[in-house]
């Protein structure tokens, strides 16, 4: 097992030596106001026979939580999903079942009765090698093809991937609304941790932290063989990080402390590294570093902010509006021959949808009236009549470019300081009744980006705090710089009421026994009406014709 302990403070932060004490058997923080990552790496033969099993029929597999709280992302941590759990997966096998991935997914997510939750269920995939793609302005809108023996047929998407053949991204996608691990975290402390060697009351409490954690991630690749666990917490808890680490017990187990401050490279691609590093139990003392390193996702250098709202009353066809203030659009620092564009990427649960046709219109009237330009890329469930107990699959994807205002200020013309708001026109699904006669849809937060093109030459290798896999960073090429706008709200999930039937025992005139009555009376009423109709045309076209008869014999 190996362990590496990652601080990050402000380049303005102060810091005493002794806030970070090395000893030959420990390591002791104090008082780090800092930002900070734990990440364990796992070997195979450390995981339980069940973990083992999934792992072994995926050639990669890839979650992703985000909490729902507000925080504020640090660089280099700065790239963001949207709140909730994202799965990412690859079977090792096209055609291999992933029952024991669905099994330990139910375990994971352990929704309760109320939540919108799409099971996972048996997958079958497909490759379409004809999907066409050029540059970053593509569609899928038909992902799923409709034959049942192709089809996905579980809760699981199929992303546009741009290379079937050398893909950068998962396979299969899926997402559920997760406020809280604690299934997950109760898995790791019973089962994962149980079967290490590392098993005791530290471990468990380093699992525990887990559920304070701004975002957790776990990976795996069949390369590696080795499964990655990793937590953010991107603001220390009151009073600053206290904490010890000790010397692992087995010299096969290692844990790397790092004490960092990161800051703007000399390159606008690149971000500089500097501070103390140390191995516990093998390092005699701190030892300083300074180094620098190109990077995908790259910090904003002015506050930039964007809130989500959905104006009321919602209906059935709620608006998602994205506000961001003027100052928070302003270029990013990429290079100048760089080409920006702002995005957004939307995760959205079956319960709710776009409408394909409406967002991919090249209608300048529409676009501009709603601050678009264009609809990048969609995948997911797109089917515009069916409810949401026929959808089978846990939602949607959509990635959007919003338009900008024009720069025309100056320095000497004072700043707008009005907000530039992008709407977008969704729809909801129609939900199972309820005994109140409305049912709550969790729509998370979108995340809002500025991604900007790269030079030819620039390196853009796997940097030491690289984070792939998100859902959105491989609809763009490699080189591509992203920079993120931090979401300003103290909560990241909008809950939308729905109005649905009310079950027997409810109060009113919308229960389910009165809308039925109803309805049969409708019926019945239509179908005599339609009866009588059709009697009465009958009988007029018998007069009419007896009268033409004796009118005719009359003239002979």
């Amino acid at each position: 097992m190996k362990q590496r302990i990652t601080f990050i403070q402000r380049v303005d932060a102060g810091f005493d030596p002794q806030q970070a004490v090395l000893t030959a058997s420990s390591l002791s923080v104090r008082g780090l106001d800092a930002a900070r990552e734990d990440r364990i790496t796992v070997g195979l033969d450390e995981l339980p026979e069940e973990f083992r099993a999934v792992l072994e029929q995926s050639h990669e597999l890839h979650l992703r939580w985000a909490s729902e709280r507000s925080f504020d992302a640090v660089a280099p941590f700065s790239s963001r999903v949207s709140p909730g759990l994202h799965v990412h997966y690859t079977p090792l096998e096209s055609d291999s079942s992933s029952e024991a991935l669905c099994t330990l997914l139910r375990k994971v997510v352990a929704p309760n009765k109320d939540a919108q939750y799409k099971d996972c269920s048996k997958q079958e995939v497909f490759y379409d090698h004809s999907f066409p793609f050029e540059g970053t302005t593509w569609l899928c809108s038909a992902c799923v093809r409709s034959d049942p023996e192709t089809a996905v047929q579980n809760s699981f998407i199929t992303p546009p991937l741009r290379s079937t053949q050398f893909a950068s991204s998962a396979s299969l996608q899926y997402y559920t609304y997760l406020p809280s691990i604690q299934s997950l975290v109760r898995y790791i402390q019973t089962t994962v941790w149980d079967h290490s060697r590392a098993d005791g009351p530290e471990c468990h409490t380093r699992a525990d932290a887990l559920l304070s954690a701004d975002s957790v991630d776990i990976d795996y690749d069949s390369i590696s063989h080795a499964l990655t666990v990793s937590g953010l917490w991107t603001s220390p808890p009151t009073g600053g990080w206290t904490d010890q680490f000790q010397k692992p017990e087995s010299a096969a187990d290692q844990i790397e402390f790092g004490l960092l401050g990161a800051d703007a490279g000399l390159e606008p691609e690149e971000i500089k590294m500097g501070g103390l590093l140390a191995v516990v139990g093998h390092d005699k003392k701190l030892k300083p570093t300074m180094f620098s390193f190109p990077s995908r996702h790259q910090p904003l250098t002015e506050p930039s902010t964007y809130t989500v709202s959905f104006a009321p009353p919602t209906g059935l066809h709620p608006t998602m509006s994205i506000s961001m203030p003027r100052s928070s659009l302003r270029r990013p620092p990429a290079p100048s021959d760089a080409t920006c564009a702002l995005h957004t990427y939307l995760t959205l649960p079956s319960t709710i949808f776009g409408d394909q046709y409406q967002l991919a219109t090249t209608d300048t009237l529409f676009l501009e009236s709603n601050n678009l330009v264009a609809l990048r890329a969609l995948a997911g469930e797109m089917d515009l009549e069916a409810p949401d107990w026929v959808v089978q699959r846990w939602g949607s994807n959509w990635l959007l470019e919003l338009a900008t205002p024009r720069e025309t200020e100056d320095a000497t013309t004072t700043p707008d300081p009005s907000n530039w708001t992008a709407t977008i026109p969704l729809h909801l699904r129609y939900l199972p009744p309820s005994e109140t006669g409305h049912r709550t849809a969790h729509i998370p937060w979108p995340v809002v980006f500025w991604a900007c093109t790269a030079e030819d030459d620039t390196k853009m290798g796997v940097n030491p705090f690289d984070r792939t896999n998100l859902g959105w960073d491989s609809l763009f090429g490699p080189r591509t710089l992203f920079y993120q706008l931090q979401p300003a709200g103290d909560r990241l999930v909008e809950e939308v009421d729905v109005p649905v039937l009310r079950l027997e025992g409810g109060d009113g005139y919308f229960r389910g026994k009165y809308i039925e009555f109803g309805t049969c009376i409708v019926i019945s009423l239509g179908f005599l009406w339609v009866l009588w109709r059709l009697a009465c045309v009958a009988w007029s076209s018998g007069v009419g014709n007896k009268r033409t008869k004796g009118v005719h014999d009359k003239k002979e």
